[in-house]
């Protein structure tokens, strides 16, 4: 199973989450309004041609795995490694986080604005409908840190939108979230994975000491098509 980590974003796109996708034959993405991501059957053979007809100029995507010279019409934007952690511990044995709230639609722009503050990966107004999204709140009604599901492909399942706001960090919001994640997905039957940028070292080592262990690590590319002008 665990290979399928090796081109997860096709797999989930092609396989559990293809309701939140678009795109046919050898490349999908998730729709408009989802995590700007997109999945090639055969990486080492991307189809742009059919990436082309699925997107707007200037819009952006993320792939992975992906390192051969780019076609006429497209730009990548960013290039970097990133690692794919599974988790390798036993299930936590009581929930983390009993405080935090389950994210619906009313908490969407708060979700987004809190992850373009933060950045911790791609993130659309409508990535928390990809899973079970969890955020603890300040008194005032202010989201302080969040946590998330997002791709999945058979017992696979993604945490992913961790994140705390700057005010607020250093209070242990993050690993609470993401174990409390942990359980739930277990408690079901999951495997826990996640992506963490190569260079982020002290995200590496906390997702270490809570569990996790490394699988693989792989290109990133930030990919957009070409605006003419």
């Amino acid at each position: 199973m665990l290979h399928l980590l090796d081109n997860i974003m096709w797999h989930a796109l092609s396989g559990a989450q293809a309701r939140f996708a678009v795109g046919s034959g050898a490349v999908r993405r998730f729709a408009p309004g989802f995590s700007p991501i997109v999945g090639f059957e055969d990486s080492s053979k991307p189809d742009f041609e059919g990436l082309t007809k699925l997107c707007e100029p200037g819009e952006h995507f993320y792939c992975e795995n992906w390192a051969g010279a780019v076609p006429a019409g497209w730009q990548v934007e960013a290039e970097s490694t990133m690692v794919k952690m599974v988790w390798d511990a036993a299930c936590p044995v009581a929930d983390e986080a009993p405080e935090a709230v389950p994210l619906t639609g009313a908490h969407a722009q708060q979700a987004l604005d809190l992850a373009l503050l933060t950045k911790p990966g791609p993130f659309g107004l409508r990535t928390i409908e990809l899973g079970d999204y969890f955020g603890c709140f300040d008194a005032d009604g202010q989201l302080m840190a969040m946590a998330g599901e997002r791709m999945q492909a058979a017992s696979l399942r993604e945490i992913s939108g961790v994140c705390t706001h700057p005010d607020f960090q250093g209070r242990g919001f993050a690993r609470r979230l993401m174990l409390k994640l942990v359980r739930r997905q277990m408690q079901r039957g999951e495997t826990p994975f996640l992506h963490v940028m190569s260079a982020n070292a002290g995200a590496r080592g906390l997702y270490e000491r809570i569990g996790f262990r490394s699988h693989r690590e792989v290109v990133v590319r930030v990919i957009s098509r070409v605006v003419a002008g």
